[in-house]
């Protein structure tokens, strides 16, 4: 396994000390008074001072000289020291001032991110029920179903929280239809979730959890994630990924940015990710471990800040260190306005509810060939219904309900799971206008009990599909 690793250089500066001979007002030499000399001694005399007058020159020449070297040199060294202070605190505000970061490291260690991370990661566990199909109708045997609980596991990252939650955004195929969520937090203290708000297109989900419920012991050791720059990203810049792999608790793993702005087409072979057909999204590219459970998990930069939520791997034999995060600048005003709607939970069986029409999920081929927008196709719509009593008819097309973007069948089930017969809701359609066009409108739609829905769906007289349900 490659790994990335700074090389620190420490930068030694020599320290030279510098002596001058002291400056004389009186004469270079004193003679004693006397005869004077002559001859060999006399020019022996002559030599000697000769030698002393240079040395004497050259001695101050060379003090000088260092003197100004070291006046210029030393302003220079003061002021590189001065700007990487300022540049290690500005760096260190950043990220949150990390305890225990060296600034002399240029970014810190592993440990500290983990360390300083980590309490704003929880585990998230979803439960659901779902049918499936029984020993003998794998044998042609019935065709019925049976019941059965399952439980799927991922990450989340607390972002935030308001006056009465603790916000906490994952990936949508995390908590999709969850009949029960719980999160767990970093003292391993597990409380039950709900669903704020979810973007299934761009495969993002907010869950909160009752700050009531909270202990004061767990308060204090869970911490809000800061969330960094990920359009300053760059490739081969060292990463961390944070989660709850395969379930068993958080995990670390580290590596570097493989590569920015990836898409993913319908045809790449990914685990856990979504792609709108439409408008490709974008991915950061790593070669950290990014496992089954690490979904919705962090990915930070070494300042010890969240600029990916871990969201997809490759899945062939073929491919390896190949994982992909959701960038935070690409999806942040997404994530701000899911932590802004309404807290709801799954209604129970007799508040389910119904918009009273069948349809069909518009697909890329259906949408290449007819022209018919993205969303879901308006096959039927049962008399006395909210559709119809609010104006839907058959071949228009469903592309929004309630502010939501609805691009399948499956998103508008999964939506009405958590809405009572009798709310009333926006929903946004395509209609067929002339020269293969469509006009948006918006219309407001009370929705009905399910049951009725369903018991009127004979009394319909449009020809239907036998396969297609009521919603």
């Amino acid at each position: 396994m490659f790994e990335y690793q700074n090389n620190n250089y420490e930068n030694r500066n020599q320290m030279y000390d510098y002596y001058q001979m002291p400056e004389t007002g009186g004469p270079a030499c004193n003679r004693p008074s006397g005869p004077k000399k002559t001859g060999k001694a006399g020019k022996l005399v002559k030599k000697i001072g000769a030698i002393t007058l240079s040395a004497a020159l050259f001695g101050s020449v060379a003090a000088g000289s260092f003197q100004a070297v070291n006046t210029l040199i030393g302003p220079t060294e003061t002021s590189d020291n001065t700007a990487a202070t300022e540049n290690t605190s500005a760096s260190l505000l950043k990220a949150a001032a990390i305890p225990g970061a060296a600034s002399e490291k240029g970014s810190l260690d592993v440990s500290d991110i983990a360390e300083t991370v980590m309490p704003s990661i929880v585990s998230i566990t979803n439960k659901s029920v779902q049918e499936i199909q029984n020993y003998f109708s794998m044998f042609g045997y019935g065709g019925q179903t049976i019941p059965q609980e399952t439980e799927s596991r991922g990450s989340g990252i607390i972002i935030g929280k308001n006056d009465t939650e603790l916000l906490i955004v994952t990936n949508n195929h995390v908590i999709e239809n969850a009949d029960t969520l719980s999160a767990g937090f970093i003292d391993n203290q597990v409380y039950e979730a709900n669903v704020k708000g979810t973007d299934p297109a761009n495969d993002l989900a907010v869950i909160a959890v009752p700050l009531e419920s909270i202990s004061a012991d767990t308060m204090s050791q869970i911490a809000v994630a800061s969330i960094g720059d990920s359009d300053s990203l760059k490739v081969g810049e060292q990463v961390v990924a944070i989660g709850n792999a395969l379930g068993y608790g958080q995990s670390v793993t580290t590596g570097i940015v493989s590569a920015t702005n990836r898409t993913m087409g319908s045809n790449t072979q990914v685990v856990n990710t979504s792609a709108d057909g439409s408008a490709l999204p974008t991915y950061i590219q790593t070669d950290a471990a990014i496992n089954p459970g690490n979904s919705g998990g962090a990915l930070v930069n070494m300042k010890g800040e969240v600029i990916g939520i871990n969201s997809a791997k490759m899945a062939s034999t073929e491919v390896e260190g190949m994982g992909y995060a959701i960038p935070m600048s690409r999806v942040s005003d997404i994530i701000e306005t899911l932590m802004n709607e309404t807290t709801r939970t799954k209604v129970s069986a007799d508040q389910k509810s119904s918009i009273g029409i069948s349809g069909l999920t518009v697909n890329e081929s259906v949408n290449s060939i007819y022209g018919i927008p993205s969303g879901v196709y308006v096959a039927s719509v049962t008399p006395g219904s909210g559709a119809d009593k609010a104006g839907i008819k058959k071949g228009y097309v469903i592309t929004g309900f309630d502010g939501k973007t609805i691009t399948q069948i499956q998103e508008l089930t999964e939506l009405l799971q958590y809405y009572p017969a009798g709310e009333t809701v926006e929903i946004t359609v395509k209609i067929p206008a002339t020269g293969g066009t469509y006009t948006e409108k918006t219309l407001s739609v009370t929705l009905g009990a399910a049951e009725n829905s369903n018991n009127t769906q004979t009394e319909s007289g449009q020809q239907e599909d036998k396969n297609n349900s009521i919603y």
